[in-house]
């Protein structure tokens, strides 16, 4: 079998995985809908590359309102690999101790709130103390970690805490430890990783499962769509109108801040 062919058994390996979970993903469907309907926000957080998982949520063609992607740059830019912004500084920074916090603290939370925070080890402080944080405020955590890789991976938390130890519910990328897949021949590091595979398969199925649910209770989302398949003037008609309804929601997590 070919590499290529390889990797795509595996893709198609971690699709059962994620097929597994249905119920947990209905279950977070029903918490991220809930909050929605309540004119809250699903607070979304990834550091490192899981940085791609929040922004696969939102905003793009194919999603809606309702969700707050949290992306702080000082974790998860990697234009420049080295030197200023460079990777190193943003591996340091997702461990620093404290820095969820300042985060967090841009944002007056209420307990109608639901959060999902990412992180494939599930190991790093930033993304634990997120969590943390979130359950003090009685808000529900989804976790999407890769189950394997985190068991397996020690913790940067002093106290021994992961990522799992503070969620409401725990999703699977299906990744395996290390993330890559393929062995190379004569090549003793395998390559070609599958948690963002995995984790855009958790995202989209969640966000498919809130568009029902929200529907169904008489809120169709507005959902950002391209002009190619309702033409130009509808597709500018609703890019707008999602933004607004974002800035309209957001816009309530600073009105009292600080007063």
């Amino acid at each position: 079998m070919s590499l290529t062919q390889t990797y795509l058994q595996k893709s198609r390996e971690l699709i059962e995985i994620v097929s597994a979970q249905e119920d947990n993903i209905a279950k977070a469907a029903d918490l991220f809908a809930e909050t929605i309907l309540a004119d809250r926000m699903v607070h979304v957080f990834g550091s490192g590359h899981s940085r791609m998982m929040t922004e696969e949520m939102w905003p793009r063609y194919g999603s809606f309102p309702g969700f707050n992607p949290i992306v702080e740059l000082s974790l998860s830019f990697h234009n420049l690999v080295v030197g200023c912004n460079g990777q190193r500084q943003a591996m340091f920074l997702e461990n620093a101790s404290g820095l969820a916090e300042q985060i967090l603290r841009n944002f007056e939370l209420s307990e109608k709130d639901t959060a999902l925070v990412i992180s494939s080890s599930g190991c790093n402080r930033v993304p634990i103390e997120m969590a943390e944080l979130f359950q003090k405020q009685g808000i529900k955590v989804v976790a999407l970690v890769s189950k394997l890789h985190s068991n397996a991976s020690k913790t940067k938390d002093t106290r021994g805490k992961k990522l799992s130890d503070f969620a409401d519910l725990i999703l699977d990328t299906g990744a395996p430890v290390g993330d890559a897949m393929i062995d190379i021949q004569g090549l003793d590091t395998p390559v070609s990783p599958g948690s963002t595979l995995g984790g855009c398969l958790v995202i989209n199925s969640i966000k498919a499962e809130v568009a029902q649910r929200l529907t169904d209770a008489g809120q169709p989302p507005k959902v950002l769509t391209a002009g190619a398949v309702i033409g130009a003037e509808r597709a500018t008609e609703i890019f707008q109108a999602a933004y607004d309804e974002h800035g309209r929601r957001l816009s309530r997590y600073y009105a009292t801040l600080g007063i």
